[in-house]
């Protein structure tokens, strides 16, 4: 059945499709109602009969829903891999009609890789600015190898790697603040997830998109997202696990549930120390014991300021900000912050003025709307002490720093 559904779309549009036995069961199980057009054409054409008698039923309804009202992307809970959501601004019916058709191989997932390398660099190295339009050409140029002849092993590497520049694209423009843009890469980061069958891509796109979503305020949204990613989560690495846990324990520290932070923190420690490094996803290469330190160090900061206890979460970030090292120099930035502003609220103002004079000047390489998010924070937290002269200048430090951008 699969077979013959790509002799006719190939007969018929040139379109090299690799629909496989595994989707033509989804279909039969209802698992996927509403299928792509070009599919559902080929269906019916191939088994004579219509899209009805089929058993495909229009999505309307949940496709109006796909996003909640903050414009957050809700993604189906019953269906970890749903192919039938298909992200149209990137991929639509028909883009390889009248194109010719490459064949897609190892030096083809090979350049995709080494622009997302690129672009993931000069986004840490400098923030979301340039890396957004960079790696947003970067997409359009590649995302026509999707189109591509290639064999079952180099289809999914190509739609891991497209996957994998997407969600740097995505998380480019959520850094500079462009949410729209951000969460319409996601998407696509999260259909090639989906239709390569890759759990640990998923995980980590949904780990993004749960990031966004607790930036702009909807800390129980971005729980549902984590949890989401942890489903079956013995498909993941055990850094992938890491990962999730920290971010798990930063939500329900946020929602004012300490004690389950603090044995999710617990956990996240567990994972790491059962990390194999070298067989991890290139997209998880960034969390090394710097950013686990400083993960799960934010998670902890809620829990200090409730217990008044600075060591709670000082302890672990002044590890991250010595471990960060030069290729990681955002991080390290929003480490400092974070450090500057828990010694502000807990423990001596001078000493987190300096903290904060040292993240100001490190900030000044960037163009990230999210490292000036956290120098607002950081003065927030400083206007009770402003009439200190050290802290008086971070504070003007901080203006001059965000006007400037």
């Amino acid at each position: 059945m699969a077979e013959a559904v790509n002799d006719y779309l190939w007969h018929k549009y040139g379109q090299r499709r690799e629909l496989d036995a595994h989707t033509i069961a989804r279909y039969e199980r209802g698992a996927v109602r509403w299928p792509n057009q070009s599919y559902r054409e080929a269906l019916s054409a191939v088994l004579n009969a219509t899209e009805s008698e089929l058993g495909f039923v229009p999505t309307r309804r949940r496709r109006a829903q796909d996003h909640g009202p903050d414009g957050t992307l809700a993604v189906n809970l019953f269906s970890p891999f749903d192919l039938a959501v298909v992200p149209g601004k990137y991929l639509q019916p028909g883009v390889a009609e009248g194109k010719p058709v490459i064949r897609v191989g190892v030096s083809e997932v090979e350049q995709v890789q080494r622009a997302t390398r690129e672009a993931a660099s000069q986004e840490n190295l400098h923030g979301g600015g340039a890396a957004n339009a960079d790696a947003g050409e970067q997409l359009a140029r590649f995302i026509p190898y999707l189109d591509g002849r290639a064999s079952p092993t180099a289809r999914r590497a190509l739609l891991e790697a497209v996957g994998n520049l997407a969600g740097v694209a995505g998380y480019a423009a959520f850094d500079i603040g462009d949410y729209q843009l951000a969460e319409q890469r996601f998407r696509l980061a999260l259909w090639c997830a989906d239709t390569a069958g890759s759990w640990e891509l998923r995980a980590s796109t949904l780990a993004d998109m749960a990031r966004k979503t607790a930036y702009v305020g909807n800390p129980d949204g971005a729980l549902s997202l984590i949890e989401l990613a942890q489903v079956r989560s013995d498909r993941l690495s055990a850094t992938a696990r890491a990962m999730l846990s920290a971010l798990r324990a930063q939500y329900l520290a946020t929602l004012g549930r300490t004690d389950d932070a603090l044995t999710e923190v617990a956990r996240a420690d567990e994972h790491f120390a059962d990390r194999s490094p070298g067989t991890d996803a290139p997209w998880l290469c960034f969390y090394d014991e710097a950013e686990h330190l400083g993960s799960t160090g934010k998670a902890l900061m809620p829990v200090a300021r409730t217990r008044k206890r600075l060591d709670l979460a000082a302890v672990r970030i002044r590890r991250a900000v010595a471990l960060q090292g030069s290729a990681y120099p955002r991080s390290r930035t929003f480490s400092l912050t974070r450090l500057a502003i828990l010694t502000m609220q807990l423990d001596d103002p001078r000493e987190a003025a300096n903290l904060g004079l040292q993240a100001v000047e490190q900030a000044i390489s960037f163009h990230s709307e999210r490292i000036h998010g956290e120098l607002r924070a950081l003065a927030a937290a400083a206007a009770p002490r402003r009439r200190l002269a050290e802290v008086a200048e971070l504070r003007n430090s901080i203006a001059d720093t965000v006007a400037a951008r």
